[in-house]
C-alpha cells in the first residue's frame, strides 16, 4: 500500500476477530515501529506481544487492579474490564522506557514511543489487518505493567489491538481548518 493511501485510509476498527497477524507480519510491524523518529537514537520503546492465553492473564490482572482502585465495582463491570483484552486475537503493548537522567527530555522519549505506535498502526493497516489503539486506566497501573514484564515507571502509550476487521472503522477527513498557522518573514 502506498504511504499516503495508508495514511488517508487508516481508521480504528470497531470490531476485530481472527486471524491474528502471522509471526512474520508481527515482526515486520514491530520493525516499522523501530524505525520511528528518535531524538538521541535512544530507542526508548518496548514492545510486548500478548496472544492466546496471555490475554486472559492480563484481563484478570486488569480486573483485579480495577477492583483494588474502586472497591464498589460490580461483577458486570469486572467482567467488562476482564473481557477488554479479548477484543482482538493479538495485542502489542507499546511502552516508553525512559532513560534518566539523560539530556533527551522525558517527553521526547515518550513521543518517540508514540511515533513507533503510529508506524506500527500504519504497517498493520498496510498488511490489511484491522487495528485499534487503546489505553485506559490499566495503561497507567503499575501492577498491569509488571504483569506484562514492564517496569512500574515505564509509560504505556498504547495497547495496539490487531486482527481481522470484522467491523471496520471509517477514515476521517484531514481537519486542517483552525489547526494551521502560517508564519512568514
Amino acid at each position: 500500500m502506498e504511504l499516503f493511501t495508508a495514511i488517508a485510509t487508516r481508521a480504528s476498527a470497531i470490531k476485530l476477530g481472527d486471524p491474528a497477524p502471522s509471526r512474520e507480519h508481527l515482526l515486520e510491524i514491530m520493525k516499522a515501529g523501530a524505525h520511528a523518529p528518535d531524538h538521541g537514537k535512544l530507542a526508548p520503546w518496548q514492545f510486548v506481544v500478548i496472544e492466546a492465553n496471555a490475554r486472559e492473564v492480563l484481563g484478570n490482572v486488569m480486573a483485579a487492579t480495577l477492583l483494588a482502585c474502586e472497591p464498589a465495582t460490580t461483577p458486570d463491570q469486572l467482567a467488562r474490564e476482564r473481557d477488554k483484552v479479548m477484543r482482538a486475537p493479538c495485542i502489542i503493548t507499546v511502552a516508553a522506557r525512559v532513560k534518566k537522567p539523560h539530556k533527551i527530555p522525558e517527553i521526547e522519549q515518550i513521543l518517540a514511543a508514540g511515533a513507533a505506535a503510529q508506524n506500527m498502526f500504519l504497517a498493520a493497516h498496510a498488511f490489511g489487518y484491522g487495528v485499534m489503539w487503546k489505553t485506559g486506566a490499566a495503561a497507567y497501573d503499575p501492577a498491569v505493567k509488571r504483569a506484562i514484564g514492564l517496569q512500574a515507571d515505564d509509560h504505556i502509550v498504547g495497547f495496539i489491538y490487531l486482527g481481522a476487521a470484522t467491523l471496520p472503522g471509517t477514515p476521517r477527513a484531514a481537519q486542517l481548518e483552525g489547526h494551521v498557522q502560517w508564519l512568514s518573514a
